[in-house]
């Protein structure tokens, strides 16, 4: 059966298809039938007690420079689709949260993926706090008294964004390092949120690995190496992919967080391990599947629609044979 799906996305034409997993998630649904309807997050409306978007049919295409076609303009309730897909990047600010309240208004028949109350309950600095013994040493604050106190105890330490992305604002502060006090003046004084402050870990050298899983379950992995004159290896900066495997602490790690994953409807969630630890937990737009497909030829995307079919009570796998 045919599914009508939105995606809740930024701007398609910015789309970098060679790694991009919207554009992946986009490209199986329509090889499987479904017709794809997109929107920007600046254009949801709650009109009248309605949730609806201005938005345009979509088709994708496996080619880099011509890789869409959209349709007309139009103004669309959202609780005529089967399935929205809430895939723009963060910065998880109010804007954000408030694209979640008014997707949570959407009556259940709409299938919302990821569910938008949990995103909102669950950036992806905050939610892998639930796991300390999973974790790295970690500080999340405001206070410089604190942030000096933890770099003191830990002296190579790094300091990032609570809800940026993709690893801008990200700093390593080394012990000979004089620049605290002004890069904290610097972030404090753009806004009023606290900072995540981590102890620093060696083994990133040998690659920051992003796992995948899909309804709670590992389903892939690739290592993001980082470029030697960086800290960061996340590929929105130029970190190398690198074919992965999932190892014994891998998988000991998803089977902590994986069923409160799928308790709270996460379906499709990124997380970042380096080393032995856990890093962060991605719930709004997990990227590295186009990379997992290339390197290690599974195929994430198919593996993810699975799952969403077989929960969608309109599709033909959830109806009882008679």
């Amino acid at each position: 059966m045919s599914l009508s799906i939105a995606i809740q996305m930024d701007k398609v034409e910015s789309l970098q298809i060679a790694g991009d997993t919207t554009f992946a998630l986009g490209l199986e649904a329509q090889k499987r039938g479904h017709n794809l309807w997109y929107y920007t997050p600046n254009l949801l409306s709650l009109n009248e007690g309605i949730v609806c978007a201005r938005g345009q049919e979509l088709t994708f295409y496996d080619q880099a420079g011509a890789h869409f076609e959209t349709g007309v303009t139009k103004v669309e309730a959202l609780q005529n689709f089967d399935i929205i897909l809430m895939r723009q990047d963060p910065p998880f600010d109010m804007a954000y949260i408030t694209a979640t309240y008014l997707l949570e208004m959407l009556d259940p028949k709409t299938m919302v993926v990821n569910n938008p109350a949990e995103v909102r309950n669950a950036p992806e600095k905050l939610l892998v706090t639930l796991y300390p013994d999973l974790m790295p040493a970690t500080l999340i604050s405001r206070d410089i008294a604190a942030i000096k106190a933890f770099r003191c105890k830990h002296k190579d330490i790094i300091i990032k964004p609570l809800f940026g992305s993709g690893g801008t604002g990200v700093f390593r502060i080394q012990p000979c390092d004089q620049n605290l006090n002004s890069l904290l003046e610097i972030f404090f004084g753009i806004n009023h949120e606290p900072v995540m402050v981590q102890a620093y870990l060696p083994a990133v050298r040998n690659g920051d690995k992003r796992i995948i899983l899909v309804d709670g379950s590992p389903v892939g992995a690739v290592n993001r190496i980082p470029n030697e004159d960086e800290v960061r290896s996340n590929f929105h900066v130029g970190g190398i992919a690198a074919r992965a495997d999932l190892t014994k602490r891998d998988l000991e790690i998803c089977g902590a967080i994986g069923p409160e994953l799928r308790r709270r409807g996460l379906l499709f969630v990124g997380i970042d391990i380096i080393g032995d630890y856990l890093t962060e937990i991605n719930v709004t737009s997990p990227t590295g599947i186009r990379e997992i497909e290339r390197l290690s030829s599974i195929n994430i995307a198919s593996m993810t629609w699975d799952i969403i079919e077989r929960k969608h009570p309109k599709h033909t796998s959830n109806r009882i044979r008679r």
